[in-house]
């Protein structure tokens, strides 16, 4: 589920946080890591159960139709299918869905009423009106699924408690939504659908951790590279989020032999446009570019693979 762009932005944040906290040790900042990418995983799950749940719901308001003294015509024709489709069931019949939902507690951050909320309001769309009135195939019940997350996501209540509960939300959050969508679309009977999303070890640990860990060794040796190309600039007033992009971007150009320097350059360029100032995408672009040549002249370059150096 973790892509490397996520990893880059979890590496760039543990950096900037020993920058900032010097009691904080290499030792630290791995077990830092290793906690912010499970964290991004935990976030997947909660956002699975909160849809299970609130399409759980669905059994409530049946039985509170069914009671009623005078029930409706929609009362008497409602349909709980909501919550009996194969891939709510899917969630429903998972041990270890469920064993993971006990291990983490995530129980206990959904709010009950909350839930029922979302419920209420979602029932009341044309697209829920619509999947209740007609019989639907396992697309059906797909679509319906994924307006009803699109809603939950949307929704400025869930977001504030993801927010409230987990830091990295919205760094998480494309990753998270992007899981959501593929696993209810793919799911159907398999009792360990969620593990396709756990991190991929190469990308954790072979990029990421090996990222974090070059870049906290060959600090002064980064730097030592980087400062001459600054010029004007001194090095005091760069921004310390720029600094460390440059540093990692450097890493990636000098160790990473299978990442194509383009790529390198446009991920730090693009991750500088979201986390630091207006003018550091022409500025970290342009310093890339001064130090890829001093590199290649120097043979510091070495990638294996065609088109890998341009």
């Amino acid at each position: 589920m973790i892509s490397r762009r996520n990893v880059r932005i979890k590496v760039m944040q543990i950096l900037y946080t020993m920058n900032r906290d010097e009691t904080i040790t290499p030792q630290l900042s791995r077990k830092q890591y290793d906690t912010s990418v499970a964290t991004s995983y935990k976030i997947y799950l909660l956002n699975v159960l909160q849809l299970y749940k609130v399409a759980e719901y669905v059994n409530d308001d049946a039985k509170i139709r069914a009671a009623k003294h005078l029930p409706t015509a929609e009362d008497k024709d409602f349909s709980t299918k909501l919550f009996d489709n194969p891939i709510i069931q899917t969630i429903a019949d998972s041990a270890s869905f469920r064993s993971l939902v006990k291990k983490d507690k995530l129980d206990k951050l959904l709010d009950s009423d909350f839930t029922r909320k979302i419920y209420k309001e979602f029932v009341k769309t044309a697209e829920f009106k619509t999947y209740q009135a007609n019989t639907v195939d396992l697309q059906g019940h797909r679509e319906l699924l994924l307006e009803m997350y699109k809603f939950l996501a949307k929704h400025e209540l869930f977001e504030e408690r993801l927010e409230d509960y987990f830091s990295s939300w919205q760094d998480d959050k494309s990753l998270v939504v992007g899981a959501m969508k593929k696993t209810i679309k793919r799911v159907n009977g398999e009792d360990d659908f969620h593990k396709q999303y756990l991190p991929e070890s190469e990308t954790v640990k072979e990029y990421g951790e090996e990222l974090l860990h070059k870049v906290m060794a060959k600090d002064d040796e980064l730097f030592e590279l980087i400062e001459p190309m600054l010029q004007n600039w001194e090095a005091e007033r760069v921004a310390t989020i720029d600094m460390i992009l440059l540093k990692m971007a450097l890493c990636e150009l000098m160790y990473f032999e299978t990442i194509p320097t383009k790529v390198t350059i446009n991920e730090y360029v693009d991750i500088s446009k979201l986390y630091s100032t207006p003018k550091s995408k022409e500025f970290i672009n342009g310093i890339l570019d001064k130090l890829m040549k001093k590199l290649k002249e120097q043979g510091l370059i070495k990638k294996t693979g065609r088109g890998l150096v341009d």
